[in-house]
């Protein structure tokens, strides 16, 4: 036995060591952390506080996290909470989606919308099918939309590409428009044939010519596709109104740059309006003048808040 008492000893003796060795090591870095943080002058925090101060940044970055698993309720977080994403989760693989008994929303909030219950309500055989409703019925090609709800504008380059893929078949499948987002139109919001609402924004994407002017034969390309069936003119950003956009030059792919017309890998910005839309009356005149270059009904989005209508 005296073997084993000879390598337990020896084992003790390492792992003493090591634990010595390790504080040493955890005591240098603290002098060292110390040091750095007392003689920078980029961090408040960190300069009166040395060490103890990196430990707010550290806490700020797992509270999201915290939050998000143990603390935060099922539809308290923003944009998307987490009933929402279980949704979305349990329908893409085919699970059940639904939650019996009752609903996890506030009911008792002003203007909560409720169904009540109706004591004689419609046999399947007496519901009517909704009318559908007739965009630009003086165009030379308008369009019946079937559906009340649509996919609404989504750039390609903000979605990627199995995204635009999947809801441009979704769309299909469901039988309403898809609108392509002011990205411009690519081969993957064709592909899975559905209706689509072509966007013109301020940059012109997919419509504009080298020195990123409006270029009436381009739009007239895209307009001849019978997919297409709608145009629509974005005058402003509506999370950002009054401003433009930034689309970083990393973020330019060649496919990104062949949708939008853009050169590959530079930075492209976009306006924060229409140089020949000055008012409302440059406004009607441009939508006339889209309309005859399409032939298909056009509309306009924009930020209602100013005197200037």
């Amino acid at each position: 036995m005296n073997w084993f008492g000879t390598i337990t000893m020896q084992g003790l003796s390492l792992l003493s060591t090591l634990f010595v060795l390790a504080v040493g090591l955890v005591l240098a870095l603290i002098v060292v952390l110390f040091i750095i943080d007392r003689t920078q002058t980029k961090d408040a925090i960190r300069h009166n506080y040395p060490v103890i101060g990196r430990f707010r940044t550290i806490f700020t970055n797992l509270g999201e996290f915290f939050r998000q698993y143990f603390f935060a309720m099922d539809r308290e977080e923003m944009p998307f909470n987490r009933a929402e994403r279980d949704w979305i989760k349990h329908s893409s693989e085919g699970s059940d989606n639904t939650i019996a008994f009752g609903s996890t929303y506030n009911l008792n909030a002003v203007e909560t919308v409720i169904f009540i219950n109706c004591p004689f309500p419609l046999l399947d055989e007496e519901v009517k099918p909704p009318t559908p409703v007739t965009f630009g019925p003086d165009c030379p090609a308008p369009y019946k939309a079937l559906s009340t709800i649509n996919v609404s504008a989504m750039s390609y380059g903000a979605l990627s590409k199995p995204a635009v893929q999947a809801l441009s078949r979704g769309a299909k499948m469901a039988g309403c428009w898809m609108n392509t987002g002011e990205g411009g139109l690519s081969q993957w919001h064709l592909e899975g044939d559905c209706d689509i609402v072509f966007q013109i924004g301020t940059a012109k994407y997919g419509v504009r010519d080298e020195a990123g002017k409006f270029d009436p034969e381009k739009l007239r390309e895209i307009a001849a596709r019978p997919q297409v069936k709608m145009i629509e003119l974005k005058l402003s950003q509506g999370a950002k109104p009054g401003k433009g956009g930034l689309l970083p030059g990393v973020k330019v792919t060649p496919n990104i740059a062949a949708t939008r017309g853009i050169p590959v890998g530079k930075p492209s910005i976009s306006p924060n309006r229409h140089a020949e839309v000055e008012n409302v009356g440059q406004l009607i005149d441009h939508i006339n003048e889209l309309r005859q270059i399409t032939g298909k009904p056009v509309g306009f989005k924009t930020v209602i808040g100013a005197v200037g209508w």
